[in-house]
């Protein structure tokens, strides 16, 4: 009368057993922007490597392809459906050493040092901004009320185009304006310190992130040959390329401010409107 029973703990034991098996297995599609993450480090720390050796515009040249590849992997991760927790502490991290702590080192070896301990501070400051800018990122992702409005913007600077604007001096020692970037180094600070301000602020900034996965038929090729023009012109003329997306970037910045208040004052008139009719049903019975 107990086979049966012992048959079926059996196939019940079997059965959990392949659960876990499954369990231990990791798909493909949960690693491979997890891949693209740790190539996005790798050249985020060589950048630091050249720069201690004075290859500047290698070293930059790698802080750009880590914001590429940085722009990528959460991209990939959306599309393939991989997205995991380890995946997102794993993008805060390498940020914080692509675009935090690089930039701070670079714009420090190529010009702030001549300013000692100042410049050192400078460099410290624009680490930590990104360390704290990243830090509220987080947090705000765990935020269930927020507007679906709200996700086409960042609070604050963030931390690639930061990392991008605070070495854009470095651009213009590339271009031969200047022979030496100590040189331009009581500029260059209070620039680096405007930047790392930007980070850390509530200033609103346009995002990226929630540009749709389909675009209309009639922009494909368009889209496709401005991607093009915009590689080659990055190839045949990197540092021209850097100063314009550094300056188009500034530019918008106005334009994000004045976006982010017409969508909070249609939100309140929203809210108005609604509360309004809310009350009218209770107006109405008191009469």
């Amino acid at each position: 009368m107990s086979t049966p029973f012992r048959l079926h703990r059996s196939d019940r034991h079997r059965q959990k057993e392949r659960r876990l098996e499954r369990l231990k297995r990791i798909p493909v599609r949960i690693l491979l922007p997890n891949l693209v993450t740790l190539l996005a480090v790798s050249s985020g720390v060589t950048a630091i490597r050249l720069g201690m050796e004075g290859r500047f515009q290698l070293a930059v040249g790698a802080v750009i392809l880590a914001t590429v590849l940085d722009a990528m992997d959460g991209r990939l991760a959306r599309l393939l459906k991989g997205t995991s927790r380890f995946g997102a502490e794993l993008d805060s991290l390498a940020d914080f050493v692509n675009f935090g702590v690089t930039p701070a080192i670079l714009i420090y070896l190529w010009s702030l040092n001549a300013l000692g301990n100042l410049g050192w501070i400078a460099a410290l400051a624009l680490a930590i901004a990104c360390a704290l800018r990243l830090a509220r990122f987080n947090v705000m992702l765990d935020d269930p009320d927020m507007p679906a409005w709200k996700k086409g913007f960042f609070v604050g600077i963030p931390a690639p185009a930061g990392a991008l604007l605070a070495i854009s001096p470095m651009y213009l020692g590339f271009l031969g304006l200047f022979a030496d970037g100590h040189m331009l180094a009581p500029y260059v600070l209070p620039w680096v310190v405007l930047v790392a301000l930007g980070m850390i602020s509530r200033l609103p900034t346009f995002s990226g992130k929630t540009m749709g996965s389909r675009i209309p038929r009639e922009w494909v090729i368009p889209l496709l040959a401005g991607l093009v023009f915009a590689l080659a012109m990055l190839i045949a003329y990197p540092w021209h390329t850097m100063l314009i997306a550094t300056a188009a970037y500034v530019i918008s910045l106005p334009y994000a401010v004045r976006s982010w208040k017409r969508h909070e004052k249609a939100q309140a008139t929203a809210a108005d409107e609604a509360a309004t009719k809310e009350n009218r049903p209770h107006q109405a019975d008191a009469a």
